[in-house]
């Protein structure tokens, strides 16, 4: 007969299993995962350090800089600023999932490609994610609109990057046409 293996300093008789976490079901890029760690866990960092999706950037506690963007919702949002616990049923896109399931680019993406919007490339994804929303909100976007995004590129592609936006607008209302 099989006996479990007990320290010799544990008395048998007072052990407690630790209950079951319940844990945090969340939908990313179409994928069901289920959270049992930390429930204050920053969505960032489950991003990278637990499913090693890292497209993601960090830039900055507060989420300065628009690096780190997702979509919750089909909305640009902080994933530093994102608890674990406030997602559950509240799909979530990263940058990763904007590609189409054969593995092709997004309109979005490749406008990024067409245009060399990319600089360094530490903050194309959040410019990705939040361009994304706003052509989710306005088909034809004006520069006041693109404006309004809140990323920073310090290599200075704003210029590239606006022309990408445009581009990839023109290539989705062909595609809805």
């Amino acid at each position: 007969m099989l006996q479990a293996h007990v320290p010799p300093h544990a008395d048998p008789g007072n052990v407690t299993p630790e209950p079951a976490r319940a844990g945090i079901d969340v939908q990313i890029n179409g994928e069901h995962f289920h959270h049992t760690g930390d429930p204050d866990m920053p969505l960032l960092w489950y991003l990278r350090d637990v499913l090693k999706l890292d497209g993601t950037r960090y830039g900055g506690e507060h989420g300065e800089g628009g690096a780190d963007l997702v979509l919750v919702n089909g909305k640009a949002r902080s994933a530093i600023t994102l608890p674990m616990h406030k997602l559950t049923g509240h799909p979530i896109t990263t940058v990763e999932g904007l590609a189409q399931a054969d593995g092709s680019l997004h309109p979005l993406q490749q406008a990024f490609v067409d245009e060399d919007a990319i600089g360094c490339g530490y903050c194309t994804s959040g410019w990705l994610i939040a361009s994304m929303d706003l052509l989710h909100r306005h088909r034809d976007p004006s520069d006041s609109d693109i404006d309004t995004l809140p990323n920073l590129c310090r290599c200075g592609c704003q210029t590239r990057v606006r022309r990408a936006i445009k581009r990839a607008a023109a290539a989705m209302k062909g595609a809805k046409a």
